[in-house]
C-alpha cells in the first residue's frame, strides 16, 4: 500500500511539474509589435517583417499556406511562408487562371485551371517569389519565403504583430514590394524577453 501510495504521489507531482513547465513556457513567449512607416512618417502597409533567430534553434515544421484568386486578383497581395511550406492556389473565379513564377527562388507553373490544383506548390528555397497569371497580365502577387516561422505583414494601420516568440536574440529583416529589384535592407538585431513595440522606417527609394 505504501509503495502504491508513493507511486500515486509521484504521478501527481510529475503532472504538477509538467503543468508548471507549460505555464512557464507560455508566460515566457512574447509578442513583438512593429509600427512600420516611410521616412516621411506615413504609415506603410504590406511590409514583410521576419525575425530570424540568432544561432541554432529547433524550428517547428512549416505551416501550409493559401493564395486565392478572387475577381481576377491574388489574395493576399503579399504573403510570407516558412521555407519548405506547401501553398495551395484555389481559383474562386468563374474563369480559369494560369499561375506561374519565373523567380529564382521558385520556378513553377499551374497551367490553365479552375478550382484547386490537386497538389500544392512547395516553396523550398528562401527569397522573394513574384506570381503572375499568363491569362490576366494585371494579376500579380508576392511571396516572401523565409527561414523562420516568425513573420508578419503590416496592415493598413502599418502594424505587424509577431506572437509566440521564444525569448532570445533575433535579426529583424524587412521587405516591401516597392523595393523589388533593390538591394536588401540591412537587418537589425533585437533581443526578445518580454512583449515589445518597435518602430521600423522603410525607405522605398533606391
Amino acid at each position: 500500500m505504501l509503495k502504491q501510495a508513493g507511486k500515486i504521489r509521484w504521478v501527481h507531482q510529475g503532472a504538477a511539474a509538467l503543468t508548471a513547465l507549460l505555464l512557464t513556457a507560455s508566460v515566457q513567449a512574447a509578442t513583438v509589435t512593429f509600427k512600420t512607416s516611410e521616412p516621411s512618417g506615413r504609415v506603410l502597409d504590406s511590409v514583410v517583417v521576419t525575425l530570424l533567430p540568432v544561432g541554432k534553434v529547433a524550428l517547428p515544421p512549416p505551416r501550409p499556406g493559401s493564395i486565392q484568386q478572387v475577381k481576377k486578383t491574388f489574395v493576399p497581395l503579399v504573403s510570407v511562408v516558412q521555407t519548405g511550406a506547401a501553398v495551395e492556389f484555389p481559383n474562386n473565379d468563374t474563369v480559369r487562371h494560369h499561375v506561374y513564377s519565373f523567380s529564382a527562388s521558385k520556378v513553377f507553373e499551374l497551367k490553365l485551371y479552375a478550382g484547386t490544383p490537386a497538389r500544392p506548390v512547395v516553396f523550398d528555397k528562401p527569397g522573394v517569389v513574384v506570381l503572375g497569371c499568363n491569362i490576366h497580365d494585371k494579376m500579380v502577387a508576392y511571396i516572401m519565403v523565409a527561414d523562420t516561422p516568425w513573420f508578419a505583414v503590416s496592415g493598413d494601420d502599418g502594424m505587424a504583430k509577431i506572437a509566440d516568440l521564444p525569448p532570445g536574440d533575433y535579426m529583424v529583416q524587412t521587405w516591401h514590394p516597392r523595393r523589388l529589384g533593390m538591394a536588401d535592407l540591412p537587418p537589425r538585431p533585437i533581443r526578445v524577453s518580454t512583449d515589445l513595440t518597435e518602430s521600423l522606417t522603410i525607405d522605398l527609394k533606391p
